[in-house]
């Protein structure tokens, strides 16, 4: 067995995750959610899947360490030497679980070498799963369908470029950058639902000018890739990179197949 042969189970370990957030989503529907504390709707929707995610890598044929925001941090002395680990965010997308949008996801990723080479992400309202591992390709199944991914191929020189920004973190930076593109066209979604919408053809470029951590980009990172797209260090041709001394990701751009 493989890491790759793991991609059923996690899949069905991502699905678990989302019903257990959707039971908790459903129930406080009207209510308003002012912030993120620890009795509060949303920190039971995080701690829930979170549980559920982490009882059933624990249960998998092939075993590796587990990070996820909502455990205890792992010193990077003792988690620097990892050849494999899982880097899990259980519920990404705070500020659209808050709005009831229905854009956030769950997110499991296997790390080696400082590279995301297996990633699962699951959008619980929408319904929609998405997966890959290295050099076997990226995946979408919704209502029952599967598909492959393929990123559309793309110039930057190109007029009216569909650009994904953040619901929640437009800032100046960003502006900046899509300032310098023909007429482009702003694209709206939460969570790392962004990466996937440049994975799946509907937008070609997401700058991130702005903070994310490891674990809100590790799984989506290599859908995109092996949809055809890049994850690059802002201002750089050099990939993001997982398990560093600080968990804080450098800021990005995230393409499709970009031709330039």
């Amino acid at each position: 067995m493989t890491y790759n042969d793991l991609i059923p189970a996690l899949c069905s370990i991502a699905k678990a995750a989302g019903a257990a957030i959707l039971e908790i989503y459903k129930d406080c529907e009207g209510i308003e959610i002012i912030r993120k504390a620890d009795d509060s709707p949303l920190t039971a929707a995080d701690q829930a899947s979170n549980a559920v995610i982490c009882k059933g890598l624990e249960e998998l044929a092939i075993q590796y360490p587990i990070i996820s925001e909502e455990n205890k941090a792992v010193g990077y002395e003792e988690r620097k030497d990892y050849p494999y680990y899982w880097l899990v965010d259980p519920l990404d997308g705070t500020k659209e679980f808050i709005k009831r949008n229905g854009e956030f996801t769950v997110n499991i990723a296997l790390i080696h070498k400082g590279r995301s080479i297996l990633g699962i992400v699951y959008a619980p309202v929408l319904d929609e799963l998405y997966w890959a591992s290295k050099d076997q390709g990226a995946f979408l199944e919704k209502n029952g369908q599967k598909e492959q991914l393929q990123a559309p191929q793309f110039s930057m020189k190109d007029k009216g470029i569909n650009v994904v920004c953040s619901r929640s973190h437009l800032n100046e930076e960003t502006k900046a950058f899509i300032a310098q593109l023909d007429e482009p066209n702003l694209v709206s979604k939460g969570s790392s639902l962004k990466f996937l919408e440049l994975a799946t053809g509907k937008a070609q470029l997401y700058p991130r000018v702005a903070p994310t951590m490891e674990w809100d980009t590790a799984a989506a990172q290599i859908v995109l890739e092996e949809a055809g797209g890049s994850v690059l260090q802002f201002g750089t041709d050099q990939p993001v990179v997982y398990n560093k001394e600080n968990l804080l990701n450098p800021y990005f751009v995230a393409a499709a197949n970009v031709q330039d």
